[in-house]
C-alpha cells in the first residue's frame, strides 16, 4: 500500500498548512483526494471519497476528532496519520486507541512525510491482521460453547455419553451439508421450544 501511489484524505483547518502536506504528498507520489475541516464528518468524507489513507493535520486535537476516529475504526477502518502540536503522552494514548496509527507530535516536516506514512501503513496492517485473529478467536470460542451446550442437551434426553453425542450432532451436519455449529445452534433452539 505505502510504495503505491496512496489516496490520502486531508483533515486541516488551515489551508495554508495544508497546501504545504499536500505538495509534501505529491512529493512522495501520492495524492490528497480531499481536504476537509475538523468538523466535518469523517465517516461520511470517507464513505464518499473512499482515501486509502487519512491525514490529520491540527494544532490540538479536541474529543470530536477522536470520536470520529474511534467510529471510522470501528465501522470503515483506513491507516490514520495524526499530526499535532499537543505532546501530551494521554492524549497520545487516547488518540492510539481510536484508532490513529501514527502520531507525530510537534508538527509534519515535508521530508519525513514518506517514511511516516509507510510506518502507519504497517502499524495498521498489523493491527488488522491482530483484530481478524481476535475476531476468529472468539467466533470460534462462541461455536465450541453452543457445541458443547448442545451435546450436553442431546446427552441429557437420549441418555447417551459424549462421544455418542457428539457424534449425532457431526452426523446431523454432515447431512444437512452444514457447519457444526450452525447445527448444535438448531439443536439448542428445538431444546428450548421443548
Amino acid at each position: 500500500m505505502a510504495d503505491s501511489p496512496l489516496r490520502v484524505l486531508l483533515v486541516d483547518n488551515e489551508p495554508g498548512r495544508a497546501a504545504i502536506l499536500e505538495q509534501a504528498l505529491a512529493d512522495a507520489g501520492h495524492h490528497a483526494v480531499k481536504r476537509i475541516d475538523c468538523h466535518t464528518n469523517l465517516s461520511e468524507a470517507v464513505a464518499s471519497w473512499q482515501p486509502d489513507m487519512i491525514i490529520i493535520d491540527v494544532d490540538a486535537p479536541d474529543r470530536d476528532v477522536l470520536e470520529h476516529m474511534s467510529r471510522l475504526s470501528a465501522h470503515n477502518p483506513r491507516p490514520v496519520v495524526m499530526y499535532s502540536e499537543q505532546d501530551d503522552a494521554d492524549f497520545i494514548e487516547q488518540a492510539i486507541r481510536s484508532g490513529v496509527s501514527a502520531y507525530v507530535a510537534n508538527g509534519m516536516r515535508p521530508e519525513r512525510i514518506k517514511s511516516t506514512l509507510a510506518v502507519a501503513v504497517a502499524r495498521f496492517r498489523e493491527f488488522q491482521a491482530l483484530r481478524q485473529e481476535l475476531d476468529l478467536a472468539r467466533n470460534e470460542l462462541a461455536d465450541r460453547k453452543l457445541i458443547e451446550k448442545a451435546k450436553g442437551l442431546i446427552m441429557k434426553h437420549r441418555q447417551v455419553d459424549e462421544n455418542q453425542a457428539y457424534q449425532a450432532l457431526r452426523k446431523m451436519a454432515m447431512d444437512r451439508s452444514a457447519r457444526l455449529a450452525d447445527v448444535a445452534r438448531n439443536v439448542i433452539s428445538v431444546f428450548e421450544i421443548l
